[in-house]
């Protein structure tokens, strides 16, 4: 597992030293493990508590990231003490994990409803605060540790990338076994108990190594040290190299999960793929510079390193071209995006440890100079998730980006180049090499992978036309194509169109409020999509008011073009929101609806939990006002239904669509009727009674969805056909994880 070169010593104490890496080593390996398991489950929490819109989703990834960075500089402090005894700190600072990640989902459940309502700075800092402690004390380990190890071996690119290695290969290992076996089997209270369950093994282990034999690499009788290395850069040039590889790092991780993600429909399960594959793909990175480090002088390892980030750039500029032009192979595409995705990820991973090795010295202050490498490479990945995630993305589309990325990891190459101590005519050469790759991609991508987002959507090599919309913002990609039909991030999200005669996607639904309520004059909407169901429920005419909620905000443009849907811009019914639907009913405990309406995505999208699970059931019934209803959207999911008839009294199947109530449901067919024929979008008559053909649609909606139709359920008639579904919560995360591993023959 470990390529370490250690002292020269007597036989009996270099075994024992070669013993004792190695334990070190999978201690490690299995501290990295729980590590992993928290953040996903930590950031899910919080992403319930604040939201998953843009701002929400940056601010948690951004707090966990600066929290290892400051966790790193402590370590660093720590390390520059005499006789350090690094397996028992291990141990203490894996106990103390265990102990805070124990109490951690009560503790962000507590505090999250006490700072719900602060301003967005305030929520930043609140995010840091929480994740502080545990961050702080996993991002001391690495500085300590390489310490402890750069002391004895005299390699510290060697003692860091072997690290490295060993952590992030738990933590990708940890992201396949959370997506395929935690997360879908056991949920979230689950995954924290396992996490912190290894957390208390790993510190016991490492605790009872230190005492079995704390001599062995404790203290300085270990055996004689290697001389301190001089380094061959500056402390300031690597600290600025670490930082923006940083910067590339994590932002071609973003690029990366938003192409999976369009590729895949926006699953839980991609994102758990591309982070697995990006965190091994480090890791291997991270074990390939080690040995280079262990095993070639460092100007040879300088070498390597600026070709390695060469590779890095040349499969930065193929990924997209690739994707675009094997989408002929359906699915399979994805397998060859995350092949390449590692691919990208070792060349990155590699970085640290190289830069490690050219910048600091084995001596006393190893561990704080780590430190602070390993916070100016934190600094970067803090600042691709806030630059990048929520600004570029919002202002470059997918090929923009990739060029952008190309033209960021040149810059890090020949930064690189430009410090190598070779002839004049080598390092001219090999910059040559690295811009002709930026100028290459440059020209290629726009042109190979001109219709990418065609190309995968649709699973074809030459798609017959171009989309007839496409936005691209901070909050993923819409498409719509040239029949009129909108896709989310990849999978259909509905159809421009409110005409009841022609229904080509269920604008029956939205008709059928006055069916439920005899009154729904303060209607949410949660969801705005292609803005047809908005148009009809604004033209109920018992509807005074439509507040509609909508995480994105690129549907709007969507709308202002299409103009059977257009004047609900200007409605002065309607007032559109953009925040995330479940943080905003949080926000406002105060209002109150006769109608909330949610035609929300597919029930095993990612976090689609938020919006069906019991507990958000129970945000909504707070909202209702007397004999108000919820009507939303389970695609047909038979444990979202059973769910909706476990939370309310009252409620029915229709169709799709739930309809439920804290009180019975006044179903009234003779009302409907006369709603329908009496319906006026924009002023023009949805039917024309003098028309048989019109009347002939009215009747037979009338007998499509009458009682004892197939599109009514009653709920007790659904419990009784549901008794084996397990009811959807926030804990156990619904369909999400276990609808793509298909574990559930029915929804």
């Amino acid at each position: 597992m470990t390529s370490l070169e250690l002292p020269t010593a007597a036989p009996s104490t270099t075994a024992a030293l070669t013993s004792r890496v190695r334990l070190l080593c999978i201690l490690f390996f299995f501290s990295g493990f729980p590590a992993l398991i928290y953040q996903l489950t930590w950031q899910r929490s919080l992403f319930r508590i604040f939201g998953v819109n843009t701002e929400s989703v940056t601010i948690v990834v951004t707090a966990f990231m600066l929290g290892l960075g400051l966790g790193s500089l402590a370590g660093g402090w720590i390390s520059k003490r005499q006789n350090v005894k690094a397996l028992l700190l291990l141990g203490i600072i894996e106990l103390l994990t265990a102990a805070f990640g124990l109490v951690s989902l009560a503790v962000f459940e507590q505090v999250g409803h006490l700072v719900a309502d602060l301003p967005l700075a305030a929520v930043a800092a609140i995010n840091l605060l929480l994740v502080l402690v545990p961050t702080l004390l996993m991002g001391a380990t690495l500085p300590i540790l390489v310490s402890y190890l750069a002391k004895t071996s005299g390699q510290i690119g060697n003692a860091v990338g072997t690290l490295y290695f060993v952590n992030t290969l738990g933590a990708g290992a940890a992201c396949l076994v959370c997506a395929t076996i935690i997360f879908p089997f056991f949920g979230m209270h689950a995954a924290v108990w396992i996490a912190a369950g290894i957390n208390i093994v790993v510190g016991i282990g490492a605790i009872v190594a230190h005492r079995a034999n704390p001599d062995v690499m404790e203290t300085s009788q270990a055996g004689p040290a290697k001389a301190a290395r001089r380094p061959l850069l500056g402390m300031l040039f690597v600290t600025a190299v670490a930082t923006l590889g940083g910067f590339i790092s994590l932002s071609y991780e973003i690029f990366l999960f938003r192409t999976i993600s369009f590729a895949t429909g926006s699953s839980s399960l991609a994102f758990a793929s591309t982070l697995s594959a990006f965190l091994i793909g480090i890791a291997f990175g991270s074990r390939n510079a080690a040995q280079v480090c262990n095993e070639f002088s460092s100007a040879e390892a300088m070498r390597k390193a600026t070709t390695g980030l060469m590779w890095a750039n040349v499969f930065g500029a193929a990924f997209l071209p690739l994707m675009a032009q094997l989408a002929w192979i359906g699915p399979g595409v994805v397998g060859v995006g995350i092949g390449v995705i590692y691919l990208i990820a070792r060349q990155w991973g590699a970085l640290l440890p190289y830069l490690s090795q050219f910048g600091i010295s084995t001596d006393s202050r190893a561990g704080m100079q780590t430190a602070l490498l390993y916070f100016a490479n934190i600094v970067g990945c803090a600042s691709g998730a806030v630059l990048t995630g929520f600004v570029l993305a919002n202002l470059l589309g997918l090929k923009s980006m990739a060029i952008f990325l190309l033209a960021g990891g040149t810059l890090c190459a020949l930064m690189l180049v430009a410090a190598l101590n070779v002839p004049m005519r080598e390092r001219m050469r090999r910059g040559a090499i690295a811009t002709g790759i930026l100028i290459a991609g440059a020209i290629a991508n726009p042109v190979i992978a001109a219709r990418v987002l065609e190309n995968i959507q649709l699973h074809k090599g030459t798609p017959d036309r171009d989309f007839a919309h496409v936005v691209e913002n901070r909050s993923g990609i819409i498409t719509v194509d040239t029949s009129g039909t909108v896709f989310g991030n990849g999978m259909y999200d509905g159809r421009f169109n409110t005409d009841l005669k022609t229904d080509r996607n269920g604008i029956i639904r939205p008709y059928a409020l006055s069916l439920f309520h005899a009154a729904p004059r303060d209607v949410l909407m949660i969801g705005l999509s292609s803005g047809s169901w908005a148009q009809v429920i604004a033209s109920n005419p018992a509807v005074a008011s439509l507040t509609i909620v909508e995480i994105n905000r690129g549907y709007l443009e969507l709308i202002k073009a299409q103009s059977d849907v257009q004047s609900i811009l200007s409605n002065p019914k309607v007032r559109i929101i953009e925040d995330d639907g479940r943080r905003w009913l949080g926000h406002h405990p105060e209002m109150r609806f006769d109608a909330i309406v949610s035609n929300t995505t597919w029930h095993f999208r990612a976090n689609i939990t938020n919006l069906l699970s019991m507990e958000f059931l129970e945000l909504v019934k707070q909202h209702l006002n007397p004999g108000g209803v919820f009507f939303y959207n389970t695609t047909d999911s038979r444990r979202a239904q059973k769910t909706a008839c476990t939370a309310f009294p009252y409620g029915s199947r229709f169709s799709n669509h739930m309809v439920v109530s804290q009180t019975p449901i006044a179903w009234d067919f003779s009302r409907w009727r006369t709603v329908l024929e009496n319906y006026k979008i924009d002023g023009k008559p949805e039917f024309d009674l003098k028309e048989a053909a019109d009347r002939s649609r009215i009747e037979s909606i009338m007998t499509e969805y009458g009682r004892g139709s197939s599109m009514i359920e009653e709920c007790p008639e659904l419990l009784t056909a549901t008794q084996d579904r397990a009811i959807i919560t926030d804990d156990n995360m619904g369909s999400e994880w276990r609808h793509y591993l298909n574990l559930e023959t029915h929804p």
